[in-house]
């Protein structure tokens, strides 16, 4: 009896594994069930009748995806657009940021008056959490009242009117420069 049950054990070195099985397999469950629903759901004709029963939905196959890529059609034209955005807003965030933290970098490693207020300046950004930073960012550049058109437009006259920075095609704009400061 005692050596079955020794054979049944786990050995000493496999128990920490057994012990993170469950948590593996829920991360997993968690994660490719939905999915896999949506990679399901992209298969299927969804309009607004189907949206709440979408297994009724009937069945496109690659429809959804031609449609997507055909870039002279108004989808496959804003997923293009979609696209390219993105990719200016990866280069400009990641580029902007990489230059002005190396340039901070070399910047602080000489020893002058002020260096340590400096340094915890520079992790205000960290420091902050998200949606307190999202509030401040979106007071700042508000058309009328905003700090951002007040030094801009008031102070430095570099702007004759003041532009909305939070739609339109400043919102670009305002976006890298929120995700320079955060990085």
């Amino acid at each position: 009896m005692g050596e079955r049950l020794r054979r049944l054990r786990p050995r000493r070195g496999a128990l920490p594994y057994l012990l993170l099985l469950p948590a593996l397999a829920l991360e997993l469950l968690i994660h490719l069930v939905p999915m896999v629903v949506g990679i399901v759901m992209s298969f299927k004709q969804l309009t607004q009748f189907f949206i709440r029963d979408w297994s009724a939905a009937p069945w496109t196959g690659l429809g959804n995806y031609r449609m997507a890529v055909d870039f002279s059609a108004p989808v496959g034209r804003s997923l293009l657009n979609s696209f390219w955005t993105t990719c200016c807003f990866t280069i400009l965030s990641v580029g902007i940021s990489w230059l002005l933290g190396t340039a901070a970098a070399i910047y602080m490693q000489d020893a002058f008056r002020g260096r340590g207020i400096l340094r915890a300046l520079f992790l205000v950004p960290y420091a902050l959490p998200v949606y307190a930073a999202v509030i401040t960012w979106s007071f700042m550049f508000q058309r009328d009242t905003g700090l951002i058109n007040h030094v801009l437009v008031d102070q430095l006259h570099l702007m004759d009117d003041k532009p909305f920075w939070l739609i339109g095609d400043n919102s670009f704009t305002a976006l890298v420069v929120v995700s320079v400061w955060k990085s």
